[in-house]
């Protein structure tokens, strides 16, 4: 039996998908097996200056790293575009709505193994769910996502190449981050929760994709666009069923 697909507006969208990818993200926090391999270079700046600022937080030290990430991206693709302006705005709601997240994780108890894995584990599919979200609006992504999909349209590269190799570049740079920051042989932020995210995030997003075309219809609730708005359907087509993914 065909299902009946509701209305899902791309602007609420993009607000679910913050609240969820800033739970998601402090709920993997919590679980403690490891970040995902693209956080884990601000998780380790966090941690880091944690130790002598006691008023840094995880949100902070978000989009600050994404900031330098957007430079880094600009600098690869040799433009600036005005949405990576509107990346950089969804990677400070972000930190904000992180760091709310991170006050309420503080009043959960010490948890034993088995409840810090289905932490960890709800914390992984929370994300996966935002992030497939996201990429069905016409609203900016964080820098994370961005990312990727620019250098692959910049160059005419592969967009699952250059995600794999953006993912395991996060990762190297994680290991290395974490061994110059708190000693060779320490990995902090990273653990065996961070190589499972690593093989499975990209499928776990394809099935949450699937699974909101089959649910719902994206259409845009605001006429006007961004200006050069993230989305390969274009201005002018507001129904948006199925969204620009890189992990499809």
């Amino acid at each position: 039996m065909q299902i009946k697909k509701k209305c899902f507006y791309t602007e609420v969208a993009y607000l679910v998908a913050l609240a969820l990818l800033s739970l998601g993200t402090a709920l993997m926090t919590v679980g403690g097996f490891g970040m995902s391999m693209v956080v884990a270079p601000a998780y380790i700046i966090y941690m880091r200056l944690l130790a002598v600022w006691p008023h840094m937080t995880f949100g902070l030290a978000e989009y600050l790293f994404q900031a330098l990430l957007l430079v880094l991206l600009a600098v690869v693709v040799r433009r600036f575009r005005v949405r990576y302006l509107f990346a950089f705005v969804t990677a400070v709601l972000y930190g904000l709505c992180l760091d709310a997240w991170m006050r309420l994780a503080e009043l959960i108890p010490p948890l034993g193994n088995a409840a810090a894995l289905l932490v960890y584990a709800a914390g992984m599919l929370l994300c996966a769910a935002a992030i497939s979200l996201f990429f069905r609006t016409y609203l900016s992504p964080e820098v994370y996502e961005l990312f990727a999909k620019e250098v692959a349209d910049r160059y005419g590269w592969r967009i699952t190449v250059v995600k794999t190799v953006y993912d395991c570049a996060s990762l190297l740079l994680g290991v290395v981050m974490s061994f110059a920051l708190f000693g060779f042989g320490r990995f902090v932020g990273i653990g065996w929760g961070t190589l499972v995210c690593a093989l499975v995030n990209g499928w776990l997003i394809g099935r949450f994709s699937a699974l909101w075309d089959r649910l719902f219809v994206f259409r845009d609730l605001f006429s006007r666009k961004l200006p050069d708005a993230a989305q390969t359907d274009g201005p002018g087509k507001p129904d948006r069923s199925r969204g620009s993914n890189m992990n499809e």
